[in-house]
């Protein structure tokens, strides 16, 4: 079918012609339609100007224009149009079949379809179905997983097993947490994961809270054991400085007991070593010995670890060990601190005892800085209690006690490392007051033993005695033994101070060493030298001038002088040794050897006092003289009494005395005694009741002078030593006589103006004073001169030896 196509009817102008401007825009607008750009610009000029009429205008005309267009077109294309249609009309019918045989086609389809559409509906639910049910099974697997973890982590926290604990909480938390399906289960671990470990937390610091407890005490048990052993070691070593100056002393007779004994000191050191190895023992066999445990130390670091708050747990550790050595460091004013030091400083020693064991197994719990402010803490505490309690000491056993544990503790931490030089000081700082202290109580002792003391020789029974009591300070005179009872030739008094030095110089090598300083002899010796020079002689010298003696006693008194001067020989070399000086150094290099007799003082006191009363004994013989008659016709046969009285007296004294005084001392004693009696025969010519005297007096005094000197001679023989000549000797104690002698020679002599001779004078009077000779020469008179004798005597012829005493006073007098 053919369309008929109806011409488009012509456009009519428009009624208004454009102006130039409007054509403008009209060509513009047209252009940009034509181009497909944006007409935005132009609308908004149109309206900005306010002319959206023209821009309408514009756009109405381009479209008429177009329509134009458009019918050109058509009229060009009208036929290809017209064919078109009728291919698509023909089309139609084929299109009608087609959709009956396609309605046909889906109706069978459906048919055949639709029970395969319910089988595919069933499959897809039970897909879905399945697809949940595998759901739910894995997030049932996943509970029960996480329920199984929680499980586990319930039994370790019921075993106590609270590392394992928190490593399943972690686990639980990391693992299964995340994969947990359920919400409530979910919610239900958030809460209780925080709670385990904070129950955790507390009863690891619970169990820490405890150990700390336990620690105290095993410290110090430590402590205790620590000191202890050392001072073992101490003593062992003492012990083998005492066989090796034996073996010194052996050696001397046998060199195979040198080597036996050397042996043997050898296999004692062995013995130190280990047992000094037993205080650095493992950590097993401290824990059986001590109940020393640090696991549950160990175990509460791991498990904040674990809880990543090792940092507050190393921060917390320290301040509690602070805090209980702060504790430590109280020192009870109820209790007295030498009763309670050794508790004091064992605690102290336990303390770092342990420091130095978690230093070195702690895994980094504390750090070397730490340990070094704890020590220096203790230190400076330590130090100032010393001080205070060593100022408040006024016994010096009470001051040694502590010095020595002291010393120990600082042998024993001085092995882990620690610096005790501080606490060192601190005893070096007391020495002077300790023996100060030593010296009083040696002071008050010495006088005790004096007063105690009844000047007697001792006797002594057995063996054993004279070992105590000679051999012990070498008193002996002879390496003999002798036969027993054996009386020595001193009083009690010897023994018993020779111990109250020894034991001064125990206590002053005991206060010395092991104290950081080893050559400490010379200390020592000072002290002892005060001592001796001091305290000793002090006493003995306050002692001789206080008490009341008799002669018997003031010669055991010398006597006992004589032996200290023996025994501080031994002294010396005693301090020598126990300094650590050996043997062959002290007798060759003369270090115990003492240069002068400390005691020199009171010796010669002693001997002055013993002489005194010999010269009060004297005095009283000589009061005999008022008994010598002066003008008698005869010189007495055998010489006055006062002499033979003397002579009685002295060789009583005699015998007595070299039983008991050194030859030195005797003889000083007879020498001094001599002398006195030389000194009162003079005087006896002196005396101002003596108005007159003859030759036959003078005579009698010659013979009283040659019993006298006779018994010099007799005794001359108790001080020749073996090689020394008697006469020598003889001569020496003639010589404690010269000045009675010389004044009797000058007496008797034919010419006594020979005196006046200087040679002569040196030669045989120089023991005279002129004046005195001048005194005692006025009153020599001869038998002619009595009185009434004059008148006899006239036209006699003169005395050649009157004329020359006369001659000698003249002379004499004008010399003065």
């Amino acid at each position: 079918m053919t369309r008929r196509v109806v011409p488009a009817p012509h456009h009519r102008p428009d009624p208004i012609p454009p102006s130039s401007g409007d054509k403008h825009d009209h060509i513009l607008i047209s252009s940009a339609i034509c181009n497909g750009d944006d007409l935005g610009p132009f609308v908004r000029k149109a309206f900005s100007s306010g002319k959206p009429d023209s821009l309408l205008h514009s756009l109405r005309a381009f479209s008429r224009s177009k329509e134009s267009e458009i019918e050109e077109v058509c009229k060009v294309h009208y036929q290809d149009f017209i064919r078109a249609v009728d291919d698509l009309r023909s089309l139609l019918s084929d299109v009608d079949s087609l959709k009956s045989s396609l309605s046909d086609s889906n109706s069978l389809l459906r048919s055949v379809a639709s029970p395969l559409l319910s089988s595919l509906d069933a499959f897809v639910e039970a897909r879905v179905v399945a697809r949940n049910v595998s759901l739910a099974s894995d997030a049932v697997r996943a509970c029960v997983r996480a329920l199984e973890a929680c499980a586990r982590a319930n039994e370790h926290l019921a075993d106590g097993n609270l590392y394992m604990a928190l490593r399943s909480v972690d686990a639980i938390e990391r693992d299964h947490l995340p994969a947990i399906p359920s919400s409530t289960l979910r919610r239900m671990l958030d809460r209780t994961i925080p709670a385990v470990r904070s129950h955790a937390e507390r009863r690891i610091a619970k169990e820490f809270g405890d150990w700390l407890v336990q620690i105290r005490v095993a410290s110090r048990n430590l402590g205790q054991i620590a000191i202890g052993q050392a001072s073992a070691a101490r003593q062992r070593e003492e012990d083998l400085r005492t066989k090796q100056r034996q073996a010194e002393e052996q050696s001397r007779v046998s060199t195979g007991l040198r080597d036996c004994v050397t042996y043997s000191l050898q296999e004692d050191d062995d013995d130190e070593i280990g047992t000094v190895n037993d205080v650095v023992s493992d950590h097993g066999d401290l824990k059986e010995k001590l109940g020393f445990d640090l696991t549950p130390l160990y175990r509460a670091y791991h498990i904040h670890q674990t809880l990543g708050l090792q940092d507050r747990f190393k921060a917390y550790y320290i301040e509690n060990r602070k805090l209980q050595l702060t504790s430590d460091f109280q020192v009870s004013s109820m209790t007295p601190f030498l009763e309670s030091h050794q508790t004091f400083f064992a605690q102290i020693v336990g303390f770092f005892i342990v420091e130095d064991r978690i230093l070195r197994t702690g895994g980094g719990l504390i750090s070397r800085s730490d340990v070094d402010n704890l020590w220096e803490t203790a230190v400076a505490k330590m130090c100032s209690v010393l001080e205070d309690q060593f100022s408040r000491m006024q016994t010096a056993n009470h001051l040694l006690l502590i010095k020595d544990y002291v010393s120990l503790l600082g042998v024993t931490l001085r092995r882990y490392g620690y610096l005790v030089e501080p606490l060192l000081d601190v005893l070096n700082k007391h020495r002077d007051k300790y023996h100060e202290l030593l010296l009083s109580d040696c002071r008050a002792q010495i006088a005790e033993v004096l007063a105690a003391d009844k000047f007697e020789q001792m006797l002594m029974k057995k063996e054993y005695e004279y070992s105590m009591n000679v051999l012990a300070f070498q008193l002996q005179t002879s390496d003999i033994i002798p036969a027993f009872p054996y009386v020595a030739p001193f009083s009690s008094t010897v023994p018993g101070c020779c111990r109250i030095v020894r034991s001064f110089i125990v206590d002053s090598v005991s206060f010395m060493s092991h104290g950081g300083q080893l050559d400490f002899y010379d200390v020592v010796r000072r002290y002892l030298d005060r001592l001796l020079g001091e305290v000793l002689d002090g006493a003995l010298l306050r002692f001789l001038a206080t008490a009341a003696l008799g002669v018997s006693q003031a010669m055991q008194v010398a006597a006992n002088m004589a032996a200290l001067e023996r025994a501080c020989d031994f002294f010396f070399k005693h301090a020598a040794q126990l300094s650590g000086i050996p043997s062959r150094v002290v007798e060759r290099g003369g270090a115990g050897r003492r240069r002068v007799f400390p005691l020199k003082k009171s010796r010669d006191a002693a001997e002055e006092l013993l002489a005194g009363l010999l010269r009060t004994k004297v005095d009283d013989f000589m009061l005999l003289t008022e008994n010598v008659n002066w003008m008698g016709d005869d010189p007495p046969q055998y010489g006055n009494e006062y002499a033979n009285e003397v002579i009685i007296y002295l060789e009583t004294l005699v015998s007595t005395a070299q039983q008991i005084l050194p030859v030195q001392v005797l003889n000083r004693v007879l020498l001094g005694i001599l002398s006195h009696i030389s000194e009162n025969i003079v005087g006896v010519f002196l005396s101002d009741s003596l108005k007159r005297f003859n030759a036959n007096a003078v005579t009698g005094f010659d013979t009283d002078i040659r019993l006298f000197e006779s018994f010099a001679d007799n005794q001359a023989h108790l001080f020749v030593e073996d090689d020394g000549d008697t006469e020598v000797v003889a001569g020496q104690l003639r010589g404690a006589l010269a000045e009675a002698r010389q004044l009797i020679n000058l007496l008797m002599s034919s010419h006594p103006e020979s005196f006046l001779n200087p040679v002569i004078r040196g030669k045989n009077y120089d023991k005279l004073d002129y004046k005195k000779v001048v005194t005692i020469s006025e009153k020599f008179r001869d038998s002619s001169d009595r009185l009434f004798s004059t008148f006899g005597a006239r036209g006699m012829k003169p005395n050649p030896k009157k004329k020359s005493l006369d001659t000698l006073i003249k002379r004499l007098k004008d010399v003065s």
